[in-house]
């Protein structure tokens, strides 16, 4: 598939979101937690663009192979931590709002192990993410990392 339409095309748009993900960047969320719930939410998504991006991202800070192979069936694989699995939940049910409609349930789960702050922050980044799939899916962006790839996976 070729690429639809440059991010290039609206480059005010693309700057608010990048400056969003400076905001969540200072945020005080655990790094790998945030590329973990951005990997999690891309693969709902089928945004090739994004998990290439994030699975990259994850594997610089140290991620095992086996966690980021065991992210789609986060709940039966070890390796993640109770606040992780707590963030995953709470982005998948973001993420299927529509199907969803956040239950208190959820929101529940999520304030045992989250500040109302980091609630609101682990929010934004489900949007952030939701919304980076759906330009990357419509426009068709295209994985851009397989070099960088195979030096992560030979480090």
């Amino acid at each position: 598939m070729n690429e639809r339409i440059s991010m290039d095309a609206a480059p005010e748009a693309r700057e608010a979101l990048a400056a969003l993900e400076r905001y969540l960047a200072r945020s005080g969320l655990d790094r790998r937690l945030v590329e973990l719930v951005k990997l999690r939410v891309s693969m709902m998504n089928g945004c090739a663009y994004c998990v290439d991006m994030h699975w990259v991202a994850l594997r610089k800070t140290g991620v095992s192979e086996r966690t980021l192979y065991g992210l789609s069936a986060w709940r039966e694989q070890a390796g993640y931590s109770v606040r992780e699995r707590a963030a995953l939940s709470w982005a998948e049910t973001l993420t299927r709002v529509a199907d969803t409609h956040v239950p208190d349930g959820d929101y529940h789960e999520v304030a045992l192990h989250f500040s109302t702050k980091e609630i609101a922050d682990l929010s934004y980044v489900v949007a952030a993410i939701n919304a980076w799939n759906r330009i990357c899916v419509a426009f068709r962006s295209r994985p851009t990392s397989p070099p960088e790839l195979a030096d992560v996976l030979e480090e």
